[in-house]
């Protein structure tokens, strides 16, 4: 179930601990106090059962294919996991969404994002977990015939249960039993951000000294500086937070250093990234416009 004033996930207990407290509070010899008791239990064991770690997910899919979920991790990508219940008509929309997102982020940094579709429970055949992909074209996802485990590992049975997870520290990044279109917008900000941090100017590509971008947050305007090792076709671009170009800054032979300045005024309040890519290799620098 789920609080939907408060948006805190509870999974489902155990069916004794429900079938204790609901013969309980219908004996009508019982006391209230024990009534209360129960409730008091029934909330306590359900609230607990949340797990917060990543579950690792290694084996073969329904179509053949191998997968490692912690390896996928540790190579820093986002892993979505999206747990869906059969004839559950709430199931298909919210993952057709995702995958748009995830293939706009896709077309920019290909192989970042791996997808799972699993069912709740463990007496789904592969031919339905594949048909139930195909049938809603859902590319994405990697079809499994059992997800009972995984669900309750990350405290589901919510339809559709949706998991993001992320980092080479194994986390949680997102999660949901109650999915709408504003985490979708959640989803693809922690898998930006993620992406960013593992190809950021941490360590910089080897045909770059150093790659700026001030000020930041900016208001009208903002300089790039380029520091260059050696001669190099370079290209910078501004992507919105769903990976789509938005604007093109430079696109040339250069050589040094190299100062340029590009106006932000024509470009919405939020937030971007400022992608440098040149000899196969790409960096980028988080920006922030506030007019």
């Amino acid at each position: 179930a789920v609080d939907s004033l408060s948006q805190r996930h509870f999974v489902l207990c155990p069916s004794w601990v429900a079938d204790i407290f609901f013969n309980n509070n219908h004996n009508k010899n019982n006391k209230m106090t024990k009534t209360i008791f129960l409730s008091l239990a029934l909330m306590f064991v359900c609230t607990i059962s949340k797990a917060q770690t990543v579950m690792q997910l290694k084996g073969v899919d329904c179509n053949g294919n191998s997968h490692d979920l912690m390896a996928d991790l540790d190579a820093g990508k986002a892993v979505i996991l999206h747990f869906f219940m059969p004839s559950c008509g709430s199931c298909p929309p919210p993952a057709q969404k995702i995958q748009k997102m995830a293939k706009n982020i896709l077309a920019k940094y290909p192989g970042m994002i791996t997808a799972y579709a699993l069912p709740f429970q463990n007496s789904t055949t592969c031919t339905y977990t594949s048909t139930w992909v195909s049938s809603n074209n859902l590319s994405l996802y990697a079809p499994f015939d059992s997800g009972a485990a995984q669900v309750a590992n990350y405290g589901g049975f919510g339809m559709p249960t949706v998991v993001l997870l992320g980092g080479k520290n194994h986390r949680v990044m997102f999660s949901s039993m109650s999915f709408s279109t504003g985490d979708t917008t959640e989803m693809r900000d922690s898998i930006l951000a993620l992406i960013a941090g593992s190809v950021g100017i941490a360590d910089p590509p080897s045909f770059l000294n150093s790659f700026d971008v001030f000020p930041n947050p900016a208001s009208d305007n903002i300089s790039i500086h380029v520091d260059l090792k050696e001669s190099s076709t370079i290209l910078v671009e501004v992507m919105d937070i769903a990976g789509m170009q938005v604007a093109v800054i430079m696109n040339e032979k250069l050589t040094g250093m190299v100062n340029k300045q590009f106006s932000t005024a024509l470009l919405p309040s939020g937030n971007y990234l400022v992608r440098l890519s040149a000899n196969g290799q790409v960096t980028t620098q988080k920006l922030s416009i506030a007019h």
